[in-house]
């Protein structure tokens, strides 16, 4: 199966001195992969020369002349920025020149481009991102990490609905378990906005095993494939994650580094903590998909190497190969008609 994805070049905090690496890196592993590098042609071409020869028409280069800031407000950039690189690499999913987009840039700019440009999905009211986060067992999906702030049941309805036929298409799971994230799993416990949410997914033919706490995320002791909540309590809970990990592998090494006696310690326990940081790599599970829209846009992280950056063209190569949004779509209007005859 051949799949083109574009690829905001100039996007993040690094731009092409990580994309265009990471770029050809996929291009080396995967033979059916076709590439479109949208940004500044007089930055790139330099960057390809060699490379182009190389790939042929895998390797693409489409010129835009703009770049979105990573602080510009998405108001201005969605105005005003109309031939960033950004706006162009979408712009070639919704022409269908690309079967996918990734992006490290301005997260509020790129979802607002993107809603702006390939239009929501027909009873989906607002779009929402998944991402994949490391647990005990392996690793969980959790939606929404931001998008809506504020949301009511029925967006957290559609948000599981959405999410499990992702976590479906890419995890070859026939009924992924469905958990709301709650203060506690109790039912009389969380706000009615969750309460109302819960009868829903009751209600539904999903896997919905109940509520359950923060510590599921990365450490219950419940096997949950797909978490599900709103977007200001998301990107908290994935900010508080990545500071938890920071500061574990921060306080580790110092541990380790205080003199000769935990140096040689730390020969020793080598292997170990290899291993350690290679599990929780927040760098092996970069990218977070936007859900509901008509088209499918990655979202990398701004701050993202190249290593990470791979990981999220990875990402969109998956979700390409598993048709995510075919059977998003088909899933939504299928719960629709179920919810219109019930």
């Amino acid at each position: 199966m051949s799949l083109t994805i574009s690829i905001d070049a100039m996007g993040g905090d690094f731009g092409p001195s990580v994309t265009v690496p990471a770029a050809l890196a996929c291009l080396k592993e995967n033979v059916a992969l076709t590439l479109i590098l949208v940004g500044d042609e007089a930055v790139l071409e330099p960057l390809l020369v060699q490379a182009l020869p190389v790939y042929g028409n895998r390797l693409q280069i489409q010129h835009a002349s703009q770049q979105v800031d990573m602080d510009e407000p998405p108001s201005k950039a969605l105005k005003n920025k109309k031939d960033s690189s950004m706006r162009v690499a979408i712009n070639l999913v919704h022409q269908g020149r690309a079967d996918a987009c990734v992006s490290a840039g301005n997260t509020g700019a790129l979802m607002a481009t993107a809603r702006f440009v390939l239009k929501m999905l027909n009873g989906i009211d607002r779009p929402a991102i998944i991402s994949t986060l490391p647990s005990i067992h392996g690793h969980t999906h959790m939606m929404d990490l931001g998008a809506n702030v504020d949301c009511t049941a029925e967006h957290l309805f559609q948000f599981a609905v959405m999410g499990n036929e992702l976590v479906k298409a890419i995890e070859n799971i026939d009924s992924p378990r469905i958990g709301l994230l709650n203060i506690g799993e109790e039912d009389m416990k969380g706000n009615e906005q969750v309460k109302t949410a819960a009868k829903l997914l009751e209600n539904s033919t999903l896997n919905y095993i109940g509520y359950v706490e923060g510590n599921s995320i990365n450490a219950g002791n419940m096997k949950v494939d797909l978490i599900v909540c709103d977007g200001f309590v998301g990107n908290v809970s994935l900010k508080s994650i990545e500071g938890a990990a920071k500061m574990i592998g921060t306080t580790l090494k110092e541990a380790f580094s205080k003199n000769w006696l935990t140096k040689l310690a730390a020969v020793v326990a080598y292997p170990v903590l290899k291993s350690f940081k290679q599990r929780i790599d927040p760098r092996l599970y970069n990218g977070a998909s936007f859900l509901g829209l008509r088209g499918l846009v990655i979202k990398s992280h701004g701050g993202a190497d190249v290593l990470a950056f791979k990981t999220a063209i990875k990402l969109a190569e998956v979700e390409v190969q598993h048709n995510v949004i075919q059977k998003i779509t088909q899933q939504v209007e299928a719960s629709l008609a179920q919810r219109t005859i019930s």
